[in-house]
């Protein structure tokens, strides 16, 4: 999607509000300074929205499913009507079940568990390592990293000609880059996956806060994200999509819940009769201000409406790279090219410089929260830097020096809380940094590069 960021009204297209919006940290070089969160790709932070409704919450905290206090049962219809919440703003299938999870990954690791027997999943090398390492269990067909979208189909259509057609399988991709930000063409792969017989899952955990997800549009088997990438904290995430893998496993977790009878067999063992519904595979007592979370950023996310809010992150973009692009040292990382559609998400490398190194002095000198490294995704930064990817060197010396290839790289990504005051203190700062150098002295800690005192 492009938008000319003059066509954004700003007055309609303000940041929604989001927890330590207000937050002073200290600079090294003296004062203190409103931190700039651009961060949002690892933990985006809590909506101010999704704050006060736990608070409104929490004094009528009970146990779900389990009691017959008030508490317990307004507790337990909060419970399931986040439930309800999280599949509409989905856009499931009323067979498909919503079932809450700790996360992405725990998600996909919960879909391995239930994968059936001599499966074949396909997964592309571009993949967070939540989505790339779960299938232990199964036959697992990494796919080359592709440099247009078109190519990811292709590559896809390929390996899946190749295969049994009568046996199980299962494609499984990211829905927007957590690297490169980049969106993928799930509707095309999920096409391409049904016409040989597979099935697919979508990691959303990037896509769901910045674009709107419809299982039905995209027509895919299931859905994966996290609540702490989707303005949601307190460990939540879910796993959305078709029930019947989910009911003939066994359960994830055994034990309270899960279980719908139990009983003593007479040679002394135990006969366990499990759910059929989600709860199959919601063992314990569950997170119900995690649930709840989920569905009141699902409910502001969808009030504040996704046109507006993908407006104006195209308008954050479009300033980000134009300020990157004045500067010939930095190299912005991209498997699609300069012009693909993206979310808020851009990594880079600096020529002559440290990733660790930058991304501490942009903390320590300006007061802008960024990630360095290899972001969870080692085989796709081996395939943008075109080396192997390793941890850093001393902090004080150049990563890498002029023409050589640098080892990881630096991530700035923001979403629906970021003003433009961050993003331009952001791009300001890289320019002075290059320019100018860092200010203060700096060392290696536990492998992270800090001011030195």
């Amino acid at each position: 999607m492009s938008v000319s960021t003059a066509a954004v009204d700003q007055s309609v297209c303000a940041p929604l509000s989001v927890l330590g919006r207000d937050v002073t940290v200290p600079l090294v070089t003296g004062g203190d300074v409103t931190h700039a969160a651009l961060d949002y790709a690892a933990s985006a932070p809590a909506l101010q929205r999704v704050w006060d409704d736990v608070a409104a919450y929490a004094p009528y905290y009970g146990s779900v499913h389990r009691g017959a206090g008030y508490l317990s049962q307004l507790s337990t219809d909060l419970f399931e009507n986040a439930r309800a919440t999280v599949a509409e703003f989905l856009d499931c299938r009323t067979s498909d079940q919503v079932v809450f999870t700790r996360s992405t990954t725990d998600s996909l690791n919960l879909l391995a568990a239930v994968l059936p027997a001599d499966c074949q999943v396909f997964v592309f090398e571009t993949e967070h390592h939540a989505s790339l390492l779960p299938w232990r269990g199964a036959r697992v067909t990494c796919l080359d990293a592709p440099r247009t979208p078109h190519e990811a189909v292709e590559t896809l259509e390929r390996a899946l000609a190749g295969r049994d057609p009568h046996g199980p399988a299962l494609v499984c991709v990211t829905g927007a880059s957590n690297v490169t930000g980049e969106l993928w063409p799930v509707r095309d792969l999920a096409t391409a996956a049904h016409a040989h017989g597979a099935r697919i899952v979508l990691d959303a955990a990037q896509l769901a806060p910045h674009h709107p997800v419809s299982v039905r549009d995209l027509d895919v088997d299931w859905v994966a994200f996290s609540g702490h990438k989707l303005y949601a904290p307190f460990g939540s995430g879910v796993l959305a999509g078709r029930a019947d893998w989910l009911q003939q496993a066994e359960p994830y977790l055994a034990g309270g819940g899960a279980s719908r009878k139990v009983t003593r067999r007479e040679d002394g063992g135990v006969s366990v009769e499990w759910h059929e519904s989600a709860a199959r595979h919601e063992a314990g007592s569950p997170n119900v201000i995690g649930a709840y979370a989920i569905a009141s950023a699902c409910k502001a996310l969808t009030e504040a409406g996704f046109d507006t809010l993908v407006a104006r992150e195209q308008h954050l973009i479009e300033k980000v790279r134009a300020g990157l692009a004045e500067v010939p040292e930095v190299r912005v990382l991209s498997l699609f090219g300069e012009d693909a559609p993206r979310v808020g998400v851009l990594s880079f490398v600096v020529e002559g410089w440290n990733s660790s190194h930058f991304a501490a002095a942009l903390s320590a000198e300006y007061g802008i929260g960024v990630r360095d490294g290899l972001f969870c995704a080692h085989p796709l930064l081996r395939t943008l830097l075109g080396t192997d990817p390793q941890t850093q060197g001393e902090c004080g010396a150049p990563e890498a020096a002029p023409g050589e290839k640098s080892l990881n790289a630096i991530r700035v990504s923001f979403g629906a809380g970021t003003p433009d005051e961050h993003v331009e203190r952001f791009v300001t700062a890289v320019r002075e940094l290059i320019t100018n150098g860092a200010k203060w002295t700096y060392r290696t800690e536990g492998g992270r590069c800090v001011p030195a005192v």
